[in-house]
């Protein structure tokens, strides 16, 4: 695998609604991630990848964008982003913008022509057909609910498919005007400054044709997208000429939201020369789901989560390199998910920690992930605003669960327990705002903040500098950026262990439970470099590790 400039730095990702609020109105904005750019330069982070920032509706929130080429004044100017890049320059830092080119939203110039003229140049940026009483081109399921067809507006004769919110109509990037605008835009902003990107929904861009049924799987008489997408073909001609055309030539950092890739298509998507940079490893994230809908996942126990990582680790080995999280805007937060019910505390949030970042990859952090912001219980379907959470409500309230059990299903997995504010202080509005912050913030900031950990060597937010720090130090960079995973003692129940090995051979333990257990060492340990309790029960060939506790060691 090629070395290149990206693979030794942190990543960290915000979602700017509620990152922080610069000017009292609520809502988070450029400017005041200008305000935070040395908080997150103190904890390390090299990367900064911004959700959606552009003019948009928010019909969902911001991933329906009705222009590329500017910024939302919600959250400040074009000018305003500039300053951002010329900050983060002055600190080595990169900005990475979110990449939405599946679909626009219904109120961007492209649709509103092809609303007027549908036969006409514009008509061909999306996917129109004409209406047939009583019958749709396909039964796809839409990401949020109910059929991908809506109509045109204007015309009732004629629809339109958004396989997400009917107000994010699907670009057809069949047409090539459509990739020539698309990549006109990415280079717009690469010669701006920026550093890269991160790629929304990617897979979705190539549909099967001809529009057909799958099998029916809900009682809403529709059947999911995935069984449309695992049939489409071709996705390559167009990523390898977005490569070609902007990434490539800029020496741009390109990080893709894939899913459904096949085993063989790795070296295709994320191997030398490939379409991307990297690609997120979801493996733990889409464990346990089900075609029915939420309430009927399965929770994923701590060895679900150790042979996720590990066989997403051995299936692309040295083909390229992965980007690791156990949280962002799309998911609950990664403590309250990954650690079981009744466990969350400080030990176990540090192990989680060290789990996933110690991992081959690039780790991505999440906005307050570094201070272990948990889910938000919800006690009405009134505090949701995230489109998904609604839908997911309602196929459980359908499928027969009462009130309280609808609720405490979508409390463990809605989008917005991640987009609740962060949690900066434990003043009003626990310092996001000094408005009314737009979505409701977690009671518990009181006790959950940075203030009160920045300078408690014990808090997590401390750990999460320490694990940086490791991740950079010149004696153990090479072996933790690109030395070999190796899992250890697979099967032992409630542990997860694996060395990185490259110059150095270090050994990563975590005890996944609240019982003690004791661990058999392969070889003698030379030094500790990672502990998240302040005393280790070692000997020469065994160690008893404490409730979750987490070290690594170098043998």
């Amino acid at each position: 695998m090629e070395k290149k400039w990206w693979h030794e730095k942190v990543a960290y990702q915000i979602y700017p609604k509620s990152f922080y609020d610069s000017n009292g109105d609520g809502i988070g904005d450029i400017p005041g991630i200008i305000e935070k750019l040395d908080y997150l330069k103190a904890l390390g982070v090299d990367i900064v990848w911004i959700s959606p920032c552009y003019p948009s509706p928010f019909a969902d929130q911001g991933y329906d964008i009705s222009d590329y080429y500017n910024i939302n004044s919600v959250f400040g100017t074009l000018e305003d982003m500039d300053r951002l890049l010329a900050e983060a320059k002055k600190r080595d830092m990169y900005i990475l913008l979110d990449l939405v080119v599946n679909h626009c939203s219904d109120e961007h110039e492209w649709f509103q022509k092809a609303c007027e003229d549908p036969d006409g140049k514009y008509g061909n940026f999306f996917y129109i057909t004409d209406k047939k009483e009583g019958e749709l081109p396909c039964n796809w399921r839409s990401y949020f609910g109910g059929p991908v067809w809506e109509t045109l507006p204007g015309h009732p004769d004629k629809q339109y498919l958004h396989v997400f919110h009917r107000k994010q109509p699907d670009l057809n990037w069949e047409n090539p005007e459509v990739r020539e605008e698309i990549y006109k835009n990415i280079n717009w902003w690469l010669d701006r400054g920026v550093s890269g990107f991160r790629i929304d929904a990617i897979i979705n861009i190539k549909k099967k044709f001809p529009f057909a049924d799958y099998p029916v799987d809900r009682p809403d008489g529709l059947s999911s997208i995935q069984n449309m997408l695992k049939e489409a073909t071709g996705i390559g001609e167009f990523l390898s000429e977005m490569q070609a055309r902007t990434f490539g030539p800029h020496n741009a950092f390109s990080v893709g939201e894939v899913f459904d890739e096949k085993d063989e298509e790795l070296p295709d998507f994320i191997g030398d020369g490939g379409y991307f940079s990297s690609m997120f490893d979801f493996s733990t994230t889409i464990f346990g789901g089900s075609p029915n809908g939420w309430y009927d996942r399965k929770i994923i126990t701590p060895d679900d989560y150790k042979e996720c990582c590990f066989h997403s680790q051995q299936r692309v080995g040295d083909i390229g390199y992965l980007s690791n999280i156990i949280e962002n805007h799309d998911e609950p937060r990664g403590v309250s998910h990954y650690i079981p019910d009744g466990d969350l505390s400080l030990h176990s949030k540090k192990l989680l920690a060290t789990m996933y970042f110690m991992l081959r990859g690039l780790p991505f952090i999440y906005q307050g992930q570094e201070i272990g912001m948990e889910n938000l219980r919800f006690q009405s379907i009134d505090q949701v605003d995230d489109i998904s959470t609604i839908d997911e409500y309602h196929v459980a309230k359908n499928a027969g669960l009462n009130e309280k059990e609808a609720l405490s299903c979508i409390s463990r997995y809605s989008r917005d327990n991640a987009r609740t504010p962060v949690q900066w202080n434990d003043s009003a509005n626990a310092g996001f705002t000094s408005g009314n912050p737009w979505l409701p913030l977690n009671p518990n900031y009181k006790e959950i903040n940075v203030a009160s950990q920045e300078n408690d060597p014990d808090s997590l937010l401390s750990f999460y500098k320490e694990l940086i720090a490791l991740r950079k130090n010149p004696e153990y960079k090479e072996t933790i950026v690109y030395g070999e995973l190796i899992p250890y003692l697979e099967e032992q129940h409630n542990l997860m262990s694996y060395y990185r090995k490259g110059d150095k051979t270090l050994l990563v333990l975590g005890n996944f439970q609240k019982e003690p257990q004791t661990v058999k060492l392969p070889s003698a340990c030379r030094k500790v470099l990672l502990n998240n309790y302040p005393q280790l029960n070692i000997s020469d060939d065994s160690v008893i590790l404490d409730n979750y506790q987490a070290v690594v060691i170098e043998l």
